[in-house]
């Protein structure tokens, strides 16, 4: 014997499709907020880079992924020898670049030979760079900009190009701080 359905109230029908509409709401809620809180990391906290070239050999490789983290400059100001992620100025093509700050501002940068000068003075650059004997400069960082280089100073495009030229503040994102991946060379900066 064959049961026949209860045919469906009107309020029933109502309730699944409060119930449904409710459903797709809170759904479109977790996005939005899931959205919100991905541009508020990336823009004020921290953010994946990958290093895209040779620019910054020995220090960092082709294809690895760095955590570069913004919040610091928002408060402060990078310092010497920091490797930052940067905009160049008059590039729309939406990529970061990675270098090493060198110059602060007001200071008259030079390389001798690969060994570097400011304001006169040798100054000790102890991290694993590229060797070199690059001659550049005297040159004088404009105030308010930061002259920028990568470590692989015979394969960089840099400040010392007049396509670059120092880096006015407001073009330096973030601080790098760690490689992420691959696992097998993981590090911190």
């Amino acid at each position: 014997m064959k049961k026949e359905k209860e045919p469906v109230s009107a309020e029933k029908e109502e309730k699944v499709k409060k119930s449904l509409k409710r459903e797709i709401f809170e759904w479109v809620m977790v996005f939005v907020v899931a959205a919100a809180l991905a541009f508020v990391v990336r823009t004020f906290i921290f953010e994946p880079v990958r290093v895209d070239g040779s620019s910054m050999l020995n220090t960092l490789e082709n294809n690895e992924f760095m955590v570069a983290t913004k919040f610091d400059y928002l408060f402060g100001d990078p310092e010497r020898f920091d490797i930052v992620i940067c905009d160049y100025p008059n590039t729309d093509d939406g990529m970061y670049r990675v270098k090493r700050v060198i110059g602060m501002p007001g200071e008259t940068i030079e390389l001798r030979e690969g060994k570097l000068y400011v304001n006169g003075e040798y100054v000790e650059q102890t991290f694993d760079m590229t060797p070199n004997e690059t001659n550049f400069g005297p040159f004088e960082v404009p105030e308010d900009s930061y002259f920028v280089m990568g470590d692989n100073r015979n394969n960089s495009k840099d400040s010392r190009s007049p396509m670059v030229g120092p880096l006015n503040r407001k073009l330096i994102k973030g601080h790098v701080r760690a490689v992420v991946f691959p696992l097998n060379k993981m590090r911190f900066l």
